[in-house]
């Protein structure tokens, strides 16, 4: 629940109010994350979001300090991409009309935040001022990696708040267990209880997952290495996060092992409104 969040997140400056450098995700991603950033500003906490001049949700608030930076896309354009995707999301068809489908739209998408993220990182005066702010911590969603790029560069530890990354790195990062045994792919239709040749089947269509994550993660690992200039992974940087949490509930998802630095954080996605008589 946004409470227990709150109690997480407040425990990075201990008794202290903190400065806490924030690089969300736009979209219903930053839903999620406004509701928190609101109420760490009530406990006194600076917030600092780092966000690019077109966005769809992400607007200014007195509850924190909105750094914007210019990014070489439309509003337009941005819509137009997101309005196909959701679109393709919800049509039916085989698992490989759905995958290649999926797999258009999120590159479209994908393009969009890869120009975000590098017009970020070559933005030398904002680069500047983030440097001298000193913070204490980093808020990011890792489904766009660009915040814990950024979490490097300034040596802060980072606390991840996320749904979930593409082709499950995530779990890789994490050397967290997902068998396939019982842990269901997704657009596979099983449940966690499945014939061995269901499980056969489970494990073969996780297997686009690898191709999926050098599509949607290499840009980043070379963006990363020149930004920090050494050679390192998405999945590297990802392994430093010193807290995940998880917007899941396993009241509506099929349970899986979870390590000891993921918390699990699911009420934090429903609208908190009064149900009518």
């Amino acid at each position: 629940s946004p409470p227990a969040v709150l109690l997480l997140l407040s425990l990075l400056g201990l008794a202290a109010a903190g400065k806490l450098l924030v690089v969300p995700v736009d979209g219903s991603h930053w839903l999620s994350m406004r509701e928190v950033l609101d109420m760490l500003r009530q406990k006194g906490h600076e917030v600092v979001v780092v966000a690019p001049e077109v966005t769809l949700h992400i607007k200014p608030s007195k509850n924190f300090v909105t750094k914007m930076y210019p990014v070489p896309y439309t509003k337009e354009e941005m819509e137009k991409d997101f309005k196909a995707f959701f679109q393709v999301s919800f049509e039916e068809g085989s698992f490989f009309e759905r995958f290649f489908k999926v797999y258009k739209g999120m590159k479209r998408i994908t393009d969009l935040e890869f120009s975000s993220c590098e017009q970020l990182l070559q933005n030398k005066e904002l680069i500047r001022y983030l440097e001298e702010s000193k913070f204490d911590a980093v808020l990011t969603d890792p489904f766009v990696p660009c915040g814990v790029i950024l979490a490097e560069h300034l040596s802060l530890p980072s606390v991840y708040f996320l749904r979930g990354i593409p082709c499950g790195l995530d779990v890789q990062a994490t050397q967290c267990p997902k068998p396939p045994s019982y842990v269901p792919r997704i657009f596979t239709g099983l449940t966690d209880h499945m014939t061995f040749l269901q499980r056969v089947k489970n494990l073969l269509f996780d297997i686009p997952n690898v191709f999926l994550c050098d599509f949607a993660f290499e840009p980043y690992s070379k963006l990363a290495s020149e930004f920090l200039q050494r050679e390192v992974t998405v999945q590297d940087l990802l392994r430093k996060g010193s807290v995940w949490l998880l917007r899941l509930e396993f009241v509506l998802e099929y349970p899986r092992p979870l390590m000891p630095n993921i918390i699990p954080i699911g009420g934090v996605n429903c609208a908190h409104k009064e149900l009518p008589q």
